[in-house]
């Protein structure tokens, strides 16, 4: 082996590295954090894409790891599955349901926005939505989280958000006691939002597994001038599963998952 073929293997070890032990970086950040030139980083990227190694975040611009990359899965982490899983199916449910969709994920008793295809969708409601944080209890996709995660965890989060607004348990939301809210939630299948927190739209969101636990969910937006919750609950909620559950199975797949459990419909 030559002594260029030893350094760019080097090189790309570095870069994959550095990648993952920052939880993805733009290739400006890559060259900063290793020292090595930006065009070689352009050119290592490139390979280690080709490789199925690194994928590009295409909302952020950062490079993340694959879940192919068994060699650095002590550092991985379940939110790398986005690009790779998420983001295809999502877009593919979009084109045919027209509706924009957000990828949703529980941080700091917040959720937000991961992903979304506003930018893409002809009835797009809200822009500039990804990095976006929203309450818990009064989203389609923070009832989705809350009715499908152990019943424990469930209530831990209802206290320490009860705590943070200075309200008292049980919450009471505009739409009824949230425990009400999360008992109707299970019943469907789905979270939902009919009149609560925006009343411009309406959203249904379907919980994604990952090892048997709720770690995302995918919601559905459209606007409540243009169609009755019931009626977009019927065109829409078992697509909406459906997806949710590829996504689930394709993640399980791509880290040598067998079983992962589903919500019941």
């Amino acid at each position: 082996m030559s002594d260029s073929t030893i350094r760019s293997l080097k090189r790309g070890v570095s870069v994959l590295q550095t990648i993952n032990q920052n939880n993805g970086l733009k290739p400006s950040e890559i060259a900063a954090a290793t020292g090595i030139p930006r065009a070689s980083v352009y050119r290592l990227l490139e390979t280690l894409e080709e490789m199925e190694l690194v994928i590009r975040d295409r909302s952020s611009e950062k490079w993340r790891p694959t879940l192919h990359t068994k060699s650095l899965s002590s550092g991985f982490r379940d939110e790398d599955w986005v690009c790779q899983v998420a983001i295809p199916k999502m877009i593919q449910l979009g084109r045919r349901i027209l509706w924009p969709i957000d990828l949703m994920t529980m941080r700091e008793y917040r959720m937000e926005v991961r992903e979304s295809t506003h930018s893409i969708s002809p009835y797009a409601v809200n822009h500039g939505m990804v990095g976006r944080k929203l309450p818990i209890p009064e989203t389609a996709s923070g009832r989705a989280h809350l009715a499908f995660l152990p019943p424990e965890e469930s209530e831990e989060i209802v206290r320490i958000i009860a705590e943070e607004r200075n309200e008292p348990l049980p919450l009471i939301l505009r739409d009824g006691p949230l425990a009400r809210v999360l008992e109707q939630t299970r019943q469907l299948g789905v979270g939902f939002r009919r009149e609560d927190y925006v009343s411009e739209t309406e959203s249904l969101s379907a919980p994604i597994y990952h090892h048997g636990k709720v770690v995302a969910a995918i919601t559905i937006i459209w606007a409540s001038t243009a169609m009755r919750f019931d009626r977009a609950y019927d065109l829409y909620h078992q697509d909406l599963l459906a997806t949710a559950g590829a996504i689930s199975g394709e993640i399980s797949a791509l880290a040598g998952v067998t079983q992962m459990d589903e919500p019941r419909a």
